[in-house]
C-alpha cells in the first residue's frame, strides 16, 4: 500500500534525475527542462500502456492516485509556498511605481481571460461531444488565467527589456496569481454546489472582501515578520520566521474567509523588499534566497510530475485530447484578447505594440495552474479539464518559453556594445 511518503520519495528521485539530465545534457531553463522530463515520463507511460494494455502502468498510477487522493491542504500548501517564493524576488517600489498598469492587467485582465477562455472551451467541449457545463468551463478559464511568476521570471532573466516593461510583466504575473486563485475558488464553490443563482453584486462583494482582507492580512503579517527579523541577526531563525509567515498567514486567511494567495503575495513582497533591505544581513539574504529557491524548484518539479501521472490515467478518448490541443492554442488567443487592449490603453511605453506582444507571449503557465487543477474535486469531467490544463502548460512553456527571447529581440533589439 502506497503512502504519501512513498510517492513523495519516488517523485523526488525523478525530479533529481530530470534535474541532473537537464544540467548535463539539455542545458535548458530549469522549468522547461523539468517539464520536458515530466512530458517524457507521461508519454513513456502512455506508450507502455498502449503496448501492454492494462498491465502495470495504468492500474499502478490509478491505484496511487485513488489511494492518496491528494488532500486540498497539501496542494494549498504548495500554492502558498510557490507564491511566496515568487513574491520574494519582486521589488515593492517597482510594483508601486507601476501599480495602475499592474492592477488593471491583473484584475480586469484575469476576469476577461477567465470568461473568454471559459466560453471558448464550452464551445470546444460541445463540438467534440464532451458537453462540459459552462460553470466548469469557467473554472478551467480561471485555472489558466494567471501566469506563472517563476516561469516568467526565469524567462525574463535571459532577455533584455526596458525596465518598465520588465516591471509590468513581473508584477502582473505575480499579482494575477492571487486574483486568479480567488476567482477560481469562488467559481469552484458555485460549480460544486450545483447552483448558478449567485448575483453579480454578491460575487463582487465576496471578491472585494477576500481580496482587500487578504491584502491587509498580508501587510500585517509581513510587518510582524519584518519587525522580528530586524530585532535579530540569525539566518536560521529568520528562515523559520519566513516559513512560519507563509503557513500562518495562509491558515488565518482560510479560516477567516479571506484570500490566502493574495495575503501570501503581499507578505512576500514586503519581506522580499522592505525586510531584505532594512532587516537582513547579507548572510541572511543569501540563506533566505537559497532556501526558497530550493522550495520552489522541488514543488514545481513535484507538481509537473503529479499532473503527468494524472494524465496517464485519462481514458484513451480522442475528444479529450482534441479539446486539450484546442485549449493550448486558445490560451494564446485569449491572453492577447484579455491583455492586448488593456495594455494599449494603460501602458506608457512608446512601443505599445511591442509591449502588447511581449505581455501576450510572456504569459507562461506552470506550477500555479497545475496546483489548482490537481485540487479540483472529483466530478465527471475532471480528467478533461486536467488534460486541457496540461495542454496549455505544455504549449506556453515549450513554445512560448523557448521562443520568448527571439520575440523580445525583434521588438526590443539589444544594443550593440
Amino acid at each position: 500500500m502506497f503512502s504519501i511518503f512513498h510517492l513523495f520519495s519516488a517523485l523526488l528521485l525523478l525530479a533529481a534525475v530530470f534535474g541532473y539530465l537537464n544540467h548535463r545534457f539539455l542545458h535548458l531553463p530549469r522549468t522547461i527542462g523539468m517539464l520536458i522530463g515530466a512530458l517524457g515520463l507521461s508519454v513513456g507511460m502512455v506508450a507502455w500502456d498502449a503496448a501492454f494494455p492494462g498491465y502495470l502502468v495504468q492500474p499502478w498510477a490509478a491505484m496511487i492516485l485513488k489511494d492518496l487522493s491528494f488532500p486540498a491542504a497539501l496542494l494549498n500548501g504548495a500554492l502558498s509556498f510557490l507564491l511566496f517564493a515568487a513574491a520574494l524576488s519582486v521589488s515593492f517600489s517597482d510594483l508601486w511605481n507601476r501599480k495602475g498598469t499592474i492592477i488593471v492587467l491583473a484584475t480586469i485582465g484575469v476576469l476577461i481571460s477567465t470568461f473568454l477562455m471559459g466560453a471558448a472551451m464550452w464551445l470546444v467541449f460541445g463540438l467534440v461531444g464532451l458537453n462540459v457545463p459552462l460553470v466548469w468551463c469557467l473554472v478551467l478559464g480561471a485555472i489558466v488565467a494567471p501566469t506563472d511568476p517563476i516561469a516568467v521570471s526565469a524567462a525574463l532573466e535571459r532577455i533584455g527589456l526596458p525596465a518598465e516593461l520588465r516591471g509590468v510583466i513581473a508584477g502582473e504575473s505575480l499579482l494575477n496569481d492571487g486574483v486568479g486563485v480567488l476567482v477560481f475558488t469562488l467559481l469552484v464553490g458555485v460549480a460544486a454546489n450545483g447552483t448558478t443563482d449567485i448575483s453579480l453584486a454578491h460575487f463582487s462583494l465576496l471578491f472585494a472582501y477576500e481580496a482587500v482582507g487578504g491584502a491587509l492580512l498580508g501587510l500585517a503579517g509581513g510587518y510582524v515578520a519584518y519587525r522580528a527579523m530586524r530585532a535579530i541577526d540569525q539566518h536560521d531563525v529568520e528562515v523559520m520566521i519566513s516559513l512560519a509567515l507563509v503557513t500562518v498567514t495562509y491558515s488565518i486567511a482560510e479560516l477567516s474567509g479571506m484570500s490566502g494567495p493574495i495575503a501570501v503575495v503581499i507578505a512576500g513582497v514586503l519581506v522580499g523588499s522592505h525586510a531584505r533591505q532594512h532587516a537582513m544581513s547579507e548572510n541572511t539574504r543569501r540563506h533566505i534566497d537559497i532556501f526558497w529557491s530550493v522550495i520552489d524548484e522541488v514543488l514545481n518539479a513535484l507538481l509537473f510530475l503529479l499532473i503527468g501521472l494524472e494524465i496517464v490515467v485519462v481514458e484513451g478518448n480522442s475528444a479529450i485530447f482534441e479539446a486539450a490541443a484546442a485549449a493550448a492554442l486558445l490560451s494564446l488567443v485569449v491572453r492577447f484578447a484579455s491583455v492586448g487592449p488593456l495594455a494599449l490603453i494603460v501602458t506608457k511605453l512608446k512601443v505599445r505594440i511591442g509591449a502588447t506582444v511581449l505581455l501576450t507571449w510572456s504569459g507562461l503557465r506552470g506550477g500555479i495552474s497545475i496546483a489548482l487543477a490537481l485540487s479540483l474535486p472529483e466530478f465527471e469531467f475532471r480528467q478533461a479539464i486536467l488534460a486541457a490544463v496540461y495542454g496549455v502548460v505544455l504549449f506556453t512553456i515549450l513554445v512560448q518559453g523557448l521562443t520568448l527571447e527571439r520575440v523580445a529581440d525583434y521588438f526590443f533589439p539589444k544594443k550593440s556594445s
